[in-house]
């Protein structure tokens, strides 16, 4: 039972299987994982908070559904990291104080800082940090894409595909994907190392991905195709000084 199936009628069933949507192709033949946005912003500093609660305090948080994927992104980066895979994280660049940007003006409670421990919301969170040998990329927009050197990045790796996690599902994941797919490369999303703050979105979010840009896949399936992959497939590339 796909985690969409609650939220989507009969017809918009039969209409995807008419249009011939959502054919199957896995994560390709050099793949890099984009861990997307997990920061304190959007996950909260409290694993053992509500939701609500955690919005008051984060007014971006995903709060319980963000400590409920953790676990599984540990997972999926550990695997991707023994296969010596390249992982990219991103994260939004700092708010500017004057509030700029469009992007920002659809929140009422624009400007708001909850540093925690001398942390921001744009910091990644501890239990996923990056490790010296991996790309970190601030971001402007929603997108791992749009004016970041993203693109650069994974044609200096010789990337056929990426496998996309984070958050949020219908924001930064969704955009991320998008631009992955009209950039021609191949598009996984990782379905339980997602998340986002609203269950209808996240769900309906996954099923537009399956549906026209990429397979949504469960963890252990693609831990099982990247272990199909020969060892050190980057060895030549990875290492080298293609981030910060």
């Amino acid at each position: 039972m796909a985690i969409w199936d609650d939220f989507i009628t009969e017809q918009d069933r039969q209409v995807i299987e008419a249009s011939g949507f959502g054919a199957f192709h896995g994560v390709g033949q050099r793949p890099v994982l984009v861990v997307v946005d997990v920061t304190y912003g959007m996950t909260g500093d409290d694993p053992q908070a509500g939701l609500l609660e955690s919005i008051a305090r984060w007014r971006t948080s995903c709060g319980p559904y963000a400590w409920a994927a953790i676990p599984h992104l540990q997972r999926l980066i550990d695997g991707f990291r023994q296969r010596r895979l390249p992982v990219v994280y991103t994260k939004g660049l700092p708010r500017r104080a004057d509030g700029f940007g469009k992007r920002n003006w659809r929140s009422s409670r624009l400007g708001e800082i909850a540093p925690v421990n001398g942390r921001t919301g744009q910091d990644i969170v501890d239990e996923v940090a990056p490790q010296e040998s991996d790309i970190v990329i601030e971001k402007p927009g929603p997108s791992a894409f749009f004016s970041t050197p993203m693109v650069a990045y994974l044609t200096a790796l010789g990337a056929d595909s990426v496998v996309v996690c984070g958050s949020s599902t219908s924001g930064c994941v969704r955009a991320t994907v998008v631009d992955a797919f009209s950039s021609n490369y191949g598009v996984v999303v990782a379905e339980e190392a997602t998340f986002d703050r609203a269950e209808s979105s996240h769900a309906i979010a996954l099923f537009d991905i399956e549906s026209r840009y990429g397979d949504v896949m469960p963890v252990d399936d693609i831990l099982s195709e990247v272990r199909k992959l020969p060892a050190d497939l980057f060895a030549d590339r990875i290492g080298q000084p293609l981030g910060s």
